[in-house]
């Protein structure tokens, strides 16, 4: 564990990430097979779901990792007071915000600036809902609309790609508010909601159904993208972009507006899954 811990501040996570995306994009057929095969031994891939069963009909390992679901294998409740899982995944955290703090692992919390980049948000979102989703490396890697909403902003903030691992998440302080994230605004039909994209080592990128792949500028500062004006709207369950290779998605409700089911800690959930109702 203390090798692995000391690795994540040694390695170049940036060099090592952008290195490994070249690789996933290779489409020398023997190379990339080799990639896939061994890839979906490791992690013991199911593509039961997927809209391509075959790994090995991919064109690049980022075409097998961001591979479709086909049609049916997520159905989706007709309730609309129901929010759905956005991705497969664990609960890593869940709950409300308190005192403007978020709860991270073994009690390293983390605030809403942090983690937002906006004191406006965080002031939005004091006392909200919020739960954090990680996507494995066997998971299914798009992300889905958890209620009706129109764009409204995305935020793209630099920082770390630190492995967003339960193990390591467990040894390094509020890694999701020093990593890389995109951050995306909506309205819902319960007023603003937040969902945080949080970026790991080696993950190649975020891509978005509207901007595609988000790219950090020269200056590695905090970009700002406006669509208020725009009506980009999305439905519940459609798809919204995704992670080229893997990570977290966190998601903020304001208060007084849903609640959680009762779900535990390390609980598997799978894209359309209730999450939580209305008020």
């Amino acid at each position: 564990m203390f090798l692995n811990l000391l690795l994540q501040y040694l390695l170049p996570q940036h060099i090592l990430s952008r290195l490994i995306a070249k690789i996933a994009n290779c489409r020398i057929r023997l190379i990339k097979n080799l990639f896939i095969s061994q890839y979906c031994k490791f992690y013991r891939i199911d593509m039961t779901d997927m809209l391509e069963p075959n790994p090995l009909n991919y064109q690049t390992f980022n075409d097998f990792f961001s591979r479709a679901l086909k049609p049916g294998a997520r159905p989706v409740t007709d309730d609309k007071n129901v929010i759905i899982s956005p991705v497969d995944g664990r609960v890593l955290q869940i709950g409300k915000v308190s005192a403007n703090l978020l709860i991270g692992a073994k009690g390293k919390n983390f605030t809403l600036e942090q983690l937002l980049a906006d004191n406006e948000d965080a002031v939005r979102f004091h006392n909200a809902n919020f739960a954090v989703l990680y996507l494995s490396p066997s998971d299914y890697h798009r992300i889905h609309m958890p209620v009706r909403g129109k764009l409204c902003s995305m935020r793209y903030v630099p920082g770390r790609l630190f492995s967003v691992n339960p193990n390591v998440i467990n040894q390094i302080h509020d890694v999701f508010a020093r990593n890389e994230r995109v951050i995306i605004t909506f309205e819902t039909v319960l007023g603003p909601m937040i969902m945080v994209l949080v970026g790991a080592i080696i993950v190649g990128s975020v891509e978005t159904t509207w901007g595609g792949v988000v790219m950090p500028n020269s200056q590695n500062s905090v970009i700002n993208w406006d669509y208020t004006k725009q009506e980009i709207i999305f439905e519940r369950g459609a798809e919204i972009g995704g992670f080229k290779l893997g990570s977290t998605v966190i998601l903020l409700f304001p208060e007084k507006t849903m609640e959680w089911n009762k779900l535990s800690q390390d609980a598997a959930i799978k894209m359309g899954q209730d999450l939580g109702t209305a008020l």
